[in-house]
């Protein structure tokens, strides 16, 4: 009988993303063939410390992932404790039938999607499903990627980026120099956050300020972007150096813009549609192919959804981002499109762990002396 592979899901972590990770992780939890892989979860709580959880305990509380109490230590194969304290949490352990194979780290956000797991997993030559460090930290970073994007040839919507110390002294002319440059609406949003976490619509001079420091909230670096009656369309993406992009979905908010509230906590908070529809061949074949140019100007492996604006009015395609381990809920749009394009969740996770065990493989060859 062939040895299954260990697997550690790694889920919730210190982010406003927490218990969106807790869902998606829920879903890929069930959907891993346990046939294959011997599945082990591990929970990060929102001081960093880390925690197995049992999938009995898991799947009792994951469905309503408030409910799920990380930094309790009952019902755990070891205490709650930080990574250092425990010798990277059993990870990697002197014994082989204790280290995993791969770990999937279903992380959103900052601490997890950022590149700061990747390193630790580097460090410790484990392979992980996803992008590298390099690719997760830019991919995170909006100001960062998008001046990338712009250097590849790749529209952008026009934005301005601000850091908290430069509005904390002097807002009243960052407002004002916000409105002369991209007039109203304009969005705001934390440059290293995901989900809409942190995202406002910013209609008038009045509420301009509030918005702005709630954005801060989440991170000292903040995008303003120009408002746009746009389409909102989505590719999935997969692969590592080869990378083939799924066919185009469209979101279509039932809210004022695609926001947290209306991803998360409305069952109608949007409509998807599998395939979009009323896209020439000619923009469907333009969608995919920034898509792939975009994962590979970022340095992007594995997989990522990339997400583009459609202006209404003047039909101009921008990409708006690029989300390197985007939500794995049910109602997930990297899925979806995925199951559309003829892949099923299961089999989507099988080929996300391949690629990860490929890369790792590639760079374990790397010499690393003279």
């Amino acid at each position: 009988m062939k040895k299954k592979i260990k697997v550690a899901v790694l889920f919730g972590g210190r982010s406003g993303e927490h218990e969106v990770s807790i869902v998606s992780a829920n879903s890929i939890f069930r959907a891993l063939n346990k046939d294959k892989y011997d599945v082990h979860l591990i929970g990060i709580d929102k001081l960093g410390r880390w925690t197995s959880v049992s999938s009995e305990r898991f799947l009792a509380h994951s469905s309503n992932p408030r409910g799920l109490d990380l930094g309790a230590s009952s019902n755990t194969q070891w205490p709650v404790a930080f990574p250092s304290e425990i010798s990277m949490i059993d990870i990697d352990t002197k014994s082989s039938e204790q280290k995993f194979d791969v770990v999937f780290p279903v992380l959103h956000g900052t601490y997890g999607e950022d590149g700061t797991l990747q390193g630790l997993l580097e460090l410790s030559q484990i392979p992980y499903v996803g992008s590298g460090v390099l690719g997760s930290a830019v991919g995170m970073d909006k100001d960062v990627s998008r001046r990338l994007l712009h250097l590849a040839g790749i529209p952008v919507v026009p934005t301005r980026c601000y850091r908290h110390h430069q509005f904390q002294k002097d807002p009243d002319s960052i407002l004002k120099e916000i409105a002369d440059d991209l007039g109203y609406p304009y969005f705001v949003k934390p440059a290293n956050m995901g989900s809409s976490v942190g995202v406002a619509k910013v209609k008038s001079l009045s509420e301009a300020r509030q918005k702005v420091t709630d954005a801060f909230a989440y991170d000292t670096k903040i995008l303003v972007e120009k408002g746009v009656d746009a389409r909102e369309l989505e590719v999935s993406v997969l692969g590592n150096y080869f990378p083939k992009a799924s066919i185009v979905g469209e979101i279509i908010p039932t809210h004022e813009f695609y926001s947290y509230e209306a991803k998360y906590l409305d069952e109608n908070g949007a409509h998807l549609k599998i395939p979009a529809e009323d896209l020439t061949p000619e923009m469907r074949t333009r969608i995919t192919e920034l898509a792939i140019k975009a994962f590979q100007a970022l340095e992007c492996c594995g997989l990522a959804r990339v997400d583009f604006f459609l202006d209404r009015k003047t039909n101009e395609l921008y990409l708006n981002e690029i989300n390197t381990m985007p939500g794995f809920t049910n109602i997930s749009m990297y899925p979806k499109l995925w199951e559309a394009s003829g892949l099923n969740y299961s089999e989507l996770l099988d080929q996300l762990i391949e690629l990860a065990l490929e890369r790792h493989a590639e760079r374990s060859q790397l010499k690393t002396s003279l």
